[in-house]
């Protein structure tokens, strides 16, 4: 394995995000006395704001307002990841250490917006880790697609076959191969699937397994 740049999707891989973006819709739902169709939900995760809108419309139907649901989610939402520290996930700060041990560059791709991505990073203390960030609002196409990771790469001045993506969601895994990486996961709320499974990427419980099987390798060599 040979790779030369690391990057990281945010929610539900560096941050434990995922559990109160979560919290905040089904809160939401019950304002609004919506059911809270968890399938649905779950199928949003790793998309950026076009994906979720799309999502929603589709699994909720017709008669659904989206725009008040988002309102009165983001409501619940932003207060929290704005202005509280969201807890760092097992064994991301280690990981990162290690690879800037290695003079390997990191950089972010996430879905969400420029600004606030930069604030849950501030928050939590990971900003200074990264060398650059790549966000739902700088590209036309979000996960699956592979925009924002080839973007990623683009800015790392790195291609995206020397590039290791870490992700949790199956929408995140399905954009870094799609751009040619190579790809590990974390699931966070969602397991992966047998298709998912199919792809062939490394599937580990935590980024602690990812570091020790990098070193393990790298110590191989």
């Amino acid at each position: 394995m040979n790779y030369q740049a690391a990057v990281f999707d945010m929610d539900g891989l560096l941050l434990d995000t995922e559990k109160v973006c979560m919290q905040a819709f089904r809160e939401a739902c019950q304002f609004l006395s919506l059911p809270m169709l968890e399938d649905v939900y779950l199928g949003i995760i790793g998309s950026n704001a076009a994906g979720i809108e799309q999502v929603l419309r589709s699994g909720y139907g017709p008669e659904l307002d989206y725009e008040t649901l988002r309102h009165e989610w983001m409501k619940r939402y932003h207060p929290i990841v704005e202005h509280q520290a969201i807890p760092v996930k097992t064994g991301v700060i280690d990981l990162l250490t290690w690879l800037k041990s290695q003079s390997i560059p990191v950089a972010v791709a996430t879905s969400t917006p420029r600004e606030l991505a930069k604030t849950k990073l501030k928050l939590a203390g990971l900003l200074d880790y990264f060398e650059h960030l790549s966000t739902g609002c700088e590209v036309k196409n979000g996960k699956p697609d592979p925009e924002i990771f080839l973007l990623a790469a683009e800015r790392l001045n790195v291609r995206p076959e020397n590039c290791l993506a870490f992700e949790d969601s199956s929408n995140g895994v399905r954009s870094g191969i799609a751009a040619g990486m190579q790809v590990y996961q974390v699931p966070d709320l969602v397991k992966p699937c047998a298709d998912i499974i199919a792809l062939g990427h490394n599937i580990s419980s935590s980024l602690s397994n990812v570091l020790a099987q990098l070193q393990a390798r790298q110590a191989a060599q």
